[in-house]
């Protein structure tokens, strides 16, 4: 439901874009290094062909010499406290690309925001809370919301429509083999497009790409990026482990603070 998958399909298609521009306009880019990191419980085929998927496409981009450093993808694995520690203060952008309604809170785009990183997101979990926070218009936004997506649901059940034109061009690059043996894919593609699509990302996937689209204007535009990031991280008081704490003491718990008594350490 954090739909990995739609984010490495959204780089096939920058890839795509990258492949058809001469050389001067790729130089016009906004270079992007694009940071996947998790892992696969030991019997969750899905994600782990997701995975490889992810894997299969970094060795391509990152290989190729005509895209150089304008697009570069990267697959950490063993994600952990000690390697988020490196990634989120590193991040300008941090994904958080859930089903609407399907996340019960999240934390990790709190982290990345404290940090000075800003959300790409549907609204979803915390991002919600977040929006509410420091302003929905420091946050790219898209997707549906969580009270259509039963509809959504119940029309792809029994029907299925024609992909987005972006989507079917990252669908295309798969089955042409250019990331390695379509065979291996193709279960990912059906789940989509005859699965019944139980996570909308093809819903969702042509307002993902117009996101994507607002962060890179926004991005080139330096003062109204410093500016988004710095009163991100200014109205994010709500979300300290001090205030936290504090509440569940009060409403939860029902104590009080004592005093540490001195114990002549």
């Amino acid at each position: 439901y954090k739909r990995q998958l739609m984010n490495i399909f959204s780089v096939i298609y920058r890839y795509h874009l990258l492949k058809q521009m001469s050389p001067e306009q790729r130089e016009q880019e906004v270079p992007r290094v694009v940071i996947f990191a998790g892992k696969a419980a030991s019997g969750y085929w899905v994600a782990k062909q997701v995975i490889k998927l992810i894997n299969s496409v970094a060795e391509v981009i990152n290989s190729d010499e005509e895209i150089g450093d304008v697009l570069k993808v990267v697959f950490i694995p063993d994600y952990s406290v000690t390697a988020a520690e490196v990634i989120i203060p590193a991040s300008d952008i941090s994904q958080h690309i859930s089903t609407a309604g399907t996340e019960a809170s999240g934390t990790s785009n709190m982290k990345f925001v404290l940090n000075g990183g800003i959300i790409l997101g549907t609204v979803d979990g915390a991002n919600i809370e977040i929006g509410e926070e420091i302003g929905e218009e420091q946050i790219f936004f898209f997707g549906c919301l969580a009270h259509e997506v039963e509809d959504f649901r119940h029309y792809l059940r029994f029907n299925q429509p024609k992909p987005d034109s972006a989507l079917q061009t990252a669908f295309d690059m798969i089955q042409r083999n250019t990331f390695g043996d379509a065979q291996l894919f193709q279960p990912l593609i059906d789940a989509i497009m005859r699965g019944g699509d139980v996570y909308l990302l093809s819903v969702d996937f042509p307002s993902y790409i117009e996101a994507h689209k607002a962060v890179e204007a926004a991005y080139r535009n330096h003062d109204e990026w410093v500016t988004k990031s710095i009163l991100s991280v200014a109205r994010m008081a709500k979300f300290s482990s001090d205030r936290s704490i504090q509440e569940y003491a009060e409403e939860v718990w029902n104590i009080e603070p004592q005093p540490v008594l001195n114990c002549g350490l």
